[in-house]
């Protein structure tokens, strides 16, 4: 079945808000990109990938790109450039076929490897809120910066609402009546309600917004210089590991014939047109990613119906409530992100378990070691010539 609107694919659907959200809205309230263009964008393109590859495909910010901007809190113009230098970047690859031969020829090993450590990475990112100790925590100076309650005793507010959601996960996970996603994200939303500062509701307005066409103008060439040098360049090789190879492997097992048209090609393309239409619509850097899949397959997912689900919530959110879509979001506590993070996370570690070859997972476990010492990029790299050296029959582990 291509569609099914259901709630387990509406559980799916929400898999991965975890990653989603704390980038989006930190992009907007610290880096100052316009929430209208944002919103749209993550709406448009949760639609098209949805309707044009027929099953479910994540929507994620380039992590990269991402977490750098908000901890750097460099400015629209130069995440601008560098949206519209991925595109370019992408497109070249995805239309000259560049990005087939490079994906055919990257080891299986290291695909695997690019999975579990991007899962350790969601898992550990997923804790991190739970206790309050993310960088976009940090920024706020506070673990749950939208509650009024920080505190139930002695005990964070942050860790009660995680351990009572991931509980509630571990429950309701394989439960396709009361699906596990749709209660945690139920949960956190009455939370909010109940304890929430509320802040900028009072000011909501329903109305028409669309997105402005550049509305930070055209980056200057020192933006894109910036942009290439410090935020391109290290994006590139993740993308390519985790948003193109590793996503499109897991879409194959994970729908077998259903994804025939999710192809590293075919990927790379989508991603290419969504980053230069960003670009344009002043919206953020957006890819697919394993991770992303994984977290809505672990929620329920199945078809693109999930895709026209999330897609549509966010087109609404940015036609019709513009930038005061901002003020719901924030009645989600970052502790709920976290646990989605961290189920969506495991579920992509897990992964690794047809890897049986001591070399194939000496390659996987180093790529570990290494992205969590510096970053997945370095690690996919290293990954990948590590994996051809040991094809030498002279060498044992």
């Amino acid at each position: 079945m291509r569609y099914r609107f259901d709630r387990m694919e509406a559980a799916g659907s929400l898999g991965d808000l975890g990653t989603l959200l704390p980038i989006a809205i930190g992009m907007i309230l610290i880096n100052g990109l316009d929430a209208i263009g944002v919103l749209f964008s993550i709406g448009l393109f949760f639609v098209i990938s949805g309707l044009y590859f027929g099953v479910t495909v994540p929507v994620q910010p380039m992590k990269v790109i991402g977490a750098y901007a908000i901890v750097t809190a460099i400015s629209p113009d130069q995440i601008m450039a560098s949206a519209l230098l991925m595109g370019l970047v992408l497109i070249l690859l995805g239309f000259t076929g560049l990005v087939t031969p490079l994906g055919r020829y990257i080891p299986h090993s290291v695909v695997r490897g690019v999975q579990l450590s991007t899962g350790t990475l969601l898992m550990a990112k997923g804790v991190n809120f739970i206790i309050g100790n993310s960088n976009f925590q940090k920024i706020q100076q506070t673990a749950e910066p939208y509650l009024q309650v920080q505190n139930l005793g002695p005990i964070p507010i942050g860790i009660v609402i995680g351990v009572l959601c991931g509980v509630l996960t571990l429950l309701l996970l394989d439960n396709r009546k009361v699906p596990a996603g749709l209660v945690v994200v139920g949960v956190g939303l009455a939370i909010g309600l109940g304890l929430g500062t509320r802040t900028g509701l009072e000011s909501v307005e329903f109305g028409l917004y669309w997105p402005a066409r550049m509305p930070f103008g055209f980056p200057s060439k020192i933006d894109f210089t910036f942009a290439f040098l410090v935020l391109v360049m290290p994006q590139i090789p993740m993308t390519l590991g985790n948003a193109v190879v590793a996503y499109a492997d897991l879409s194959k097992e994970y729908f077998g014939e259903q994804s025939k048209k999710v192809t590293y090609r075919a990927v790379t393309i989508s991603m290419g047109l969504a980053n230069v239409f960003c670009f344009v619509v002043g919206g953020m850097p957006l890819c697919h990613g394993a991770g992303g899949l994984a977290a809505h397959y672990r929620f329920g997912a199945r078809t693109a119906g999930s895709n026209l689900m999330i897609g549509s919530l966010f087109l609404f959110m940015a036609i019709f409530l513009g930038s005061h879509a901002v003020a719901f979001l924030h009645l989600l506590p970052l502790a709920t992100l976290g646990v989605l993070l961290l189920f969506a996370g495991s579920q992509l570690a897990l992964t690794i378990l047809d890897v049986k070859d001591r070399k194939d997972l000496l390659v996987v476990l180093m790529m570990l070691g290494i992205t969590l010492a510096s970053n997945l990029a370095v690690g996919f790299i290293i990954g990948i010539f590590l994996a051809l050296v040991l094809r030498s029959d002279k060498l044992n582990v």
